[in-house]
């Protein structure tokens, strides 16, 4: 029966995080966060895309050869290669660049699904900015490393799928939910309740990261992973959506 309510749960704090997403009171958030992510993600790729070309450029002015003409096939194909590279690096480190940006709206967030959906409840509390800033630091930081790792697993077919998920999902569960519960009670108290419905937070950050291999949408994960986690703290804490 534990399990049954637990799923149950995770289930509708998933649909109401689903529903938060395109409701207009998510909109302004949505977009801030979308816009500041794809600046910083067209900026990183141009100075990718111009180390590429211009390693090229240098490689080839420091040795200037005349190559038969079927060789000039194999570099148009080695060029095709370098751009799969990096969008194949980019699609791993979407995570971490989204976490980042997700960092400076997470309590905006929030506190757009405790208004909207448990007024009866007194407000949370935003951490204090110190803790704020490490908190955000660490999580990108792990995320980095996350998956970085999945990265370097991506020539073992089938492997580097499960870690990419896997590993993920684990991350978003772990820190999106504790940073929820923070908003409600003290840093122990939080801590020892984060880790009392750990299972349910991980099953939600799955879900979460399956956004994360769907273009675009993968932008709006961490917003979405922040409201499912108030949703889910809030009800694993005893109070329901008004």
């Amino acid at each position: 029966m534990a399990r049954a309510s637990g799923f149950a749960m995770v289930a509708a704090s998933v649909r109401d995080g689903v529903g938060d997403l395109l409701s207009p009171p998510f909109r302004g958030v949505a977009l801030r966060s979308l816009g500041v992510t794809l600046v910083i993600v067209v900026a990183l790729w141009a100075l990718g895309t111009r180390f590429f070309t211009g390693f090229a450029g240098d490689y080839a002015g420091a040795h200037p050869v005349n190559l038969p003409f079927f060789l000039d096939g194999v570099l148009w194909i080695a060029g095709i290669f370098s751009g799969l590279a990096l969008m194949i690096g980019f699609s791993f480190l979407i995570a971490p660049i989204t976490a980042a940006v997700a960092g400076l709206f997470l309590d905006e967030v929030a506190e757009a699904v405790e208004a909207t959906h448990y007024p009866q409840d007194a407000a949370g509390r935003a951490m204090p900015l110190g803790e704020s800033l490490m908190v955000a630091a660490r999580f990108t930081a792990l995320s980095l490393l996350v998956n970085l790792v999945c990265l370097m697993l991506l020539l073992i077919p089938g492997i580097n799928l499960v870690a990419f998920f896997v590993g993920n999902g684990w991350l978003i569960g772990r820190e999106y939910f504790a940073f929820a519960a923070r908003r409600l009670m003290g840093k122990d108290e939080a801590a020892r309740f984060a880790r009392a419905h750990s299972g349910a937070a991980t099953t939600a950050g799955l879900i979460a990261a399956l956004l994360l291999s769907v273009p675009f949408l993968n932008f709006l994960t961490p917003l979405f992973a922040t409201a499912t986690m108030v949703h889910l703290a809030k009800r694993a804490s005893g109070s329901r959506p008004s």
